[in-house]
Protein backbone atom coordinates (compact mmCIF):
# COMPACT_ATOMS: atom_id res chain seq x y z
CA UNK A 1 0.00 0.00 0.00
CA UNK A 2 1.31 3.39 -0.67
CA UNK A 3 0.42 6.90 0.64
CA UNK A 4 -1.70 7.63 -2.10
CA UNK A 5 -3.85 4.77 -2.21
CA UNK A 6 -7.57 5.76 -1.97
CA UNK A 7 -10.45 4.29 -1.04
CA UNK A 8 -11.55 3.55 -3.91
CA UNK A 9 -8.07 1.73 -5.05
CA UNK A 10 -8.82 -0.25 -1.98
CA UNK A 11 -12.41 -0.87 -3.14
CA UNK A 12 -10.90 -2.17 -6.34
CA UNK A 13 -8.59 -4.59 -4.59
CA UNK A 14 -11.64 -5.96 -2.98
CA UNK A 15 -13.62 -6.45 -6.01
CA UNK A 16 -10.78 -8.34 -7.52
CA UNK A 17 -11.17 -10.58 -4.88
CA UNK A 18 -14.67 -10.89 -5.39
CA UNK A 19 -13.86 -11.73 -9.18
CA UNK A 20 -16.49 -9.05 -10.10
CA UNK A 21 -16.95 -5.99 -12.15
CA UNK A 22 -17.32 -2.61 -11.36
CA UNK A 23 -20.88 -1.89 -12.80
CA UNK A 24 -22.26 -5.30 -11.24
CA UNK A 25 -20.48 -4.99 -7.96
CA UNK A 26 -22.31 -0.85 -8.24
CA UNK A 27 -25.76 -2.44 -9.27
CA UNK A 28 -25.93 -4.62 -6.14
CA UNK A 29 -24.77 -2.06 -3.64
CA UNK A 30 -27.29 0.72 -4.84
CA UNK A 31 -24.25 2.65 -6.12
CA UNK A 32 -24.08 5.09 -9.24
CA UNK A 33 -22.98 3.29 -12.27
CA UNK A 34 -19.28 4.98 -12.85
CA UNK A 35 -18.83 5.82 -9.32
CA UNK A 36 -16.17 3.63 -8.64
CA UNK A 37 -14.46 5.11 -11.41
CA UNK A 38 -15.03 8.72 -10.97
CA UNK A 39 -11.91 9.90 -9.11
CA UNK A 40 -13.61 13.50 -8.35
CA UNK A 41 -16.57 11.83 -6.27
CA UNK A 42 -15.16 10.82 -2.70
CA UNK A 43 -17.16 7.79 -1.47
CA UNK A 44 -18.79 8.93 1.56
CA UNK A 45 -20.16 7.34 4.83
CA UNK A 46 -23.69 6.86 3.41
CA UNK A 47 -21.96 4.53 0.47
CA UNK A 48 -19.54 2.88 2.87
CA UNK A 49 -22.34 1.65 4.71
CA UNK A 50 -24.35 0.30 1.69
CA UNK A 51 -21.16 -1.61 1.00
CA UNK A 52 -20.69 -2.83 4.72
CA UNK A 53 -24.51 -4.05 4.36
CA UNK A 54 -23.96 -6.11 0.90
CA UNK A 55 -20.41 -7.31 1.96
CA UNK A 56 -20.19 -7.65 5.94
CA UNK A 57 -17.10 -9.55 5.87
CA UNK A 58 -15.07 -6.42 4.44
CA UNK A 59 -13.05 -4.31 7.00
CA UNK A 60 -14.11 -0.77 7.03
CA UNK A 61 -11.29 0.08 9.24
CA UNK A 62 -9.10 -0.98 6.26
CA UNK A 63 -11.16 0.04 3.62
CA UNK A 64 -11.53 4.09 4.86
CA UNK A 65 -7.56 3.97 6.30
CA UNK A 66 -5.78 1.22 4.68
CA UNK A 67 -4.84 -0.76 8.10
CA UNK A 68 -5.14 -4.29 9.25
CA UNK A 69 -6.63 -6.65 6.79
CA UNK A 70 -9.34 -6.57 4.23
CA UNK A 71 -11.42 -9.15 5.95
CA UNK A 72 -12.51 -9.40 9.29
CA UNK A 73 -11.03 -11.63 11.23
CA UNK A 74 -14.46 -14.24 11.31
CA UNK A 75 -14.67 -13.67 7.40
CA UNK A 76 -12.89 -16.16 5.11
CA UNK A 77 -12.59 -16.12 1.37
CA UNK A 78 -16.09 -15.42 0.39
CA UNK A 79 -17.62 -18.71 -1.27
CA UNK A 80 -18.20 -18.23 -5.02
CA UNK A 81 -21.81 -18.29 -6.05
CA UNK A 82 -23.16 -18.54 -9.54
CA UNK A 83 -25.76 -15.89 -9.79
CA UNK A 84 -28.88 -15.17 -11.66
CA UNK A 85 -27.88 -12.95 -14.82
CA UNK A 86 -30.29 -10.24 -15.05
CA UNK A 87 -30.96 -9.72 -18.57
CA UNK A 88 -30.29 -5.55 -19.83
CA UNK A 89 -33.19 -5.76 -22.04
CA UNK A 90 -36.27 -4.36 -20.57
CA UNK A 91 -39.11 -7.12 -21.10
CA UNK A 92 -42.00 -4.43 -22.55
CA UNK A 93 -45.64 -5.32 -20.94
CA UNK A 94 -46.94 -3.46 -23.48
CA UNK A 95 -46.21 -3.09 -26.97
CA UNK A 96 -42.73 -4.61 -27.94
CA UNK A 97 -39.15 -3.51 -28.14
CA UNK A 98 -35.82 -4.23 -28.59
CA UNK A 99 -34.24 -8.27 -28.87
CA UNK A 100 -32.51 -10.06 -26.31
CA UNK A 101 -31.34 -12.76 -28.42
CA UNK A 102 -27.41 -12.53 -28.73
CA UNK A 103 -26.78 -11.68 -24.94
CA UNK A 104 -23.79 -13.21 -23.50
CA UNK A 105 -24.09 -14.52 -19.95
CA UNK A 106 -20.98 -12.96 -18.63
CA UNK A 107 -22.37 -9.14 -19.68
CA UNK A 108 -24.90 -9.70 -17.61
CA UNK A 109 -25.31 -8.50 -13.54
CA UNK A 110 -25.54 -11.00 -11.68
CA UNK A 111 -28.18 -12.05 -8.63
CA UNK A 112 -28.32 -14.63 -6.05
CA UNK A 113 -31.96 -15.58 -4.48
CA UNK A 114 -31.82 -18.96 -3.18
CA UNK A 115 -35.41 -19.45 -3.26
CA UNK A 116 -35.07 -18.57 -7.02
CA UNK A 117 -32.22 -21.01 -7.99
CA UNK A 118 -34.11 -23.88 -5.95
CA UNK A 119 -36.88 -23.33 -8.14
CA UNK A 120 -35.10 -23.33 -11.59
CA UNK A 121 -35.01 -20.07 -12.35
CA UNK A 122 -32.34 -18.98 -15.25
CA UNK A 123 -32.62 -15.25 -15.62
CA UNK A 124 -34.13 -12.19 -14.20
CA UNK A 125 -35.50 -9.10 -16.53
CA UNK A 126 -37.04 -5.79 -15.54
CA UNK A 127 -40.71 -5.00 -16.75
CA UNK A 128 -41.18 -1.92 -18.32
CA UNK A 129 -44.84 -0.82 -18.95
CA UNK A 130 -48.27 -0.98 -17.34
CA UNK A 131 -49.92 -4.18 -18.93
CA UNK A 132 -49.70 -6.13 -16.74
CA UNK A 133 -50.54 -4.08 -13.60
CA UNK A 134 -51.76 -4.97 -10.98
CA UNK A 135 -49.67 -8.49 -11.25
CA UNK A 136 -46.37 -6.99 -12.25
CA UNK A 137 -45.57 -3.26 -12.07
CA UNK A 138 -43.52 -0.89 -14.05
CA UNK A 139 -40.10 -1.77 -12.95
CA UNK A 140 -40.25 -5.64 -11.04
CA UNK A 141 -37.99 -7.69 -12.06
CA UNK A 142 -38.94 -11.17 -13.07
CA UNK A 143 -37.64 -14.53 -12.63
CA UNK A 144 -37.98 -16.74 -15.59
CA UNK A 145 -37.55 -20.80 -15.94
CA UNK A 146 -37.18 -21.32 -20.05
CA UNK A 147 -39.77 -23.48 -21.53
CA UNK A 148 -38.11 -25.95 -24.10
CA UNK A 149 -41.00 -28.36 -24.38
CA UNK A 150 -44.29 -27.31 -25.75
CA UNK A 151 -46.06 -30.08 -23.55
CA UNK A 152 -44.94 -28.18 -21.08
CA UNK A 153 -47.11 -24.61 -21.52
CA UNK A 154 -49.16 -23.84 -18.79
CA UNK A 155 -52.26 -22.28 -20.58
CA UNK A 156 -53.39 -19.44 -18.91
CA UNK A 157 -49.59 -18.40 -17.01
CA UNK A 158 -48.05 -15.53 -17.44
CA UNK A 159 -44.84 -15.76 -19.38
CA UNK A 160 -42.01 -13.53 -21.07
CA UNK A 161 -42.24 -13.92 -24.90
CA UNK A 162 -39.20 -13.26 -26.84
CA UNK A 163 -40.92 -12.35 -30.48
CA UNK A 164 -38.61 -11.84 -32.82
CA UNK A 165 -40.69 -9.36 -34.68
CA UNK A 166 -41.44 -7.22 -31.57
CA UNK A 167 -38.88 -8.02 -28.81
CA UNK A 168 -39.51 -9.24 -25.22
CA UNK A 169 -43.38 -9.09 -24.44
CA UNK A 170 -44.92 -10.32 -20.59
CA UNK A 171 -48.36 -11.72 -21.81
CA UNK A 172 -50.88 -14.27 -20.31
CA UNK A 173 -50.80 -17.06 -23.39
CA UNK A 174 -53.42 -19.03 -24.32
CA UNK A 175 -54.01 -21.34 -26.90
CA UNK A 176 -55.62 -20.80 -29.81
CA UNK A 177 -54.41 -22.78 -32.83
CA UNK A 178 -52.08 -24.93 -34.47
CA UNK A 179 -50.71 -21.26 -35.86
CA UNK A 180 -51.22 -18.65 -33.45
CA UNK A 181 -51.34 -18.18 -29.73
CA UNK A 182 -53.21 -15.84 -28.32
CA UNK A 183 -51.45 -13.12 -25.74
CA UNK A 184 -53.73 -11.55 -23.29
CA UNK A 185 -52.35 -8.45 -20.40
CA UNK A 186 -54.23 -8.28 -16.93
CA UNK A 187 -54.83 -4.44 -17.64
CA UNK A 188 -57.22 -5.21 -20.47
CA UNK A 189 -59.04 -1.53 -20.57
CA UNK A 190 -56.10 -0.20 -22.07
CA UNK A 191 -54.04 -3.18 -23.55
CA UNK A 192 -56.42 -5.93 -26.16
CA UNK A 193 -55.70 -9.38 -26.03
CA UNK A 194 -54.10 -10.31 -29.94
CA UNK A 195 -52.61 -13.22 -31.66
CA UNK A 196 -48.82 -14.16 -32.10
CA UNK A 197 -47.92 -16.51 -34.78
CA UNK A 198 -46.49 -19.80 -33.27
CA UNK A 199 -43.43 -19.16 -35.92
CA UNK A 200 -42.66 -15.34 -34.50
CA UNK A 201 -41.77 -17.09 -31.40
CA UNK A 202 -37.77 -17.06 -30.54
CA UNK A 203 -38.53 -18.44 -27.21
CA UNK A 204 -40.80 -18.73 -24.16
CA UNK A 205 -39.97 -18.58 -20.33
CA UNK A 206 -42.66 -18.94 -17.49
CA UNK A 207 -42.36 -16.08 -14.53
CA UNK A 208 -42.40 -18.31 -11.48
CA UNK A 209 -41.29 -14.76 -9.29
CA UNK A 210 -41.09 -11.29 -9.24
CA UNK A 211 -38.88 -9.03 -6.93
CA UNK A 212 -40.91 -5.46 -6.00
CA UNK A 213 -39.35 -2.59 -4.65
CA UNK A 214 -42.21 -0.18 -2.85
Amino acid sequence: MTEKESVKDRLILFLKHLNMGQTAFEEQVGLSRGFISNTKKSIGSENILKISSRYPEISIEWLVSGKGSMLKDSAGPREFVEGLPLIPVDAIAGLGNGDIAGIKHEDCSKYYVPEFSERGVEFLIRVTGSSMYPKYANGDILACKKIHEVLFIQWGKVYVIESKTQGPLVKRIFEHDSEFIQCVSDNREHYPPFLLPKSDIRSLSIVVGVIRMD
